[in-house]
């Protein structure tokens, strides 16, 4: 019997992927979840090289701390992806293909109060994806990516307070108003 070719493996690595985007599963979750945080380091050193204003020092320091944080869990979540037996992403196509993160060059040039707002924004998107891989690690008897997953969250959750604390608002300010109005009826 002959081994597949390397592009007969690819091809039936992206089908498997479609098949697991389809029908979710924590492996194909997770995934969205790096292509954020790709998606988001773009967005946080357009933020970093971009923020004016009185305020643009601490936040420039602040923009580097998310970046620096973002790196290492973009690098650990390939490797847990991995130690599960999943293949991560690994092209700049595939990685913008599953974000769910939306860009804007024009972005650059909101006041510092908008840029660090749409920050939030993100997190808190990514968070909608965390909470799903999480549901479906525990759902699949994978408990080192649920803890890692669970992990992340709690990180994300700091990161909205905190920027949220620069505008002057508490963790969850202007995030569940839309979920609220969807109970009015």
């Amino acid at each position: 019997m002959s081994e597949a070719t390397i592009d007969e493996l690819y091809a039936a690595e992206l089908k498997q992927s479609d098949i697991d985007h389809h029908a979710p599963t924590a492996g194909a979750m997770t995934n969205h979840i790096l292509s954020n945080l790709m998606v988001a380091y773009v967005k946080l050193s357009q933020v970093k090289w971009y923020v004016k204003g009185p305020e643009s020092f601490s936040l420039r320091a602040e923009y580097q701390r998310l970046l620096d944080q973002n790196v290492q869990q973009f690098a650990e979540l390939g490797d847990l992806l991995l130690d599960e037996n999943q293949k991560p992403s690994s092209t700049t196509e595939e990685l913008i293909k599953y974000s769910m993160l939306e860009e804007n060059g024009a972005f650059k040039y909101q006041n510092a109060s908008d840029l660090v707002a749409g920050t939030i924004k993100d997190f808190d998107t990514e968070n909608l994806f965390v909470d799903r891989a999480i549901k479906l690690a525990e759902k699949e008897d994978r408990p080192a990516l649920a803890a890692w997953l669970t992990d992340y969250r709690g990180s994300n959750n700091r990161n909205i307070r905190e920027l949220q604390a620069y505008l002057g608002n508490d963790a969850r300010t202007g995030l569940d108003e839309e979920d609220d109005d969807e109970d009015d009826d």
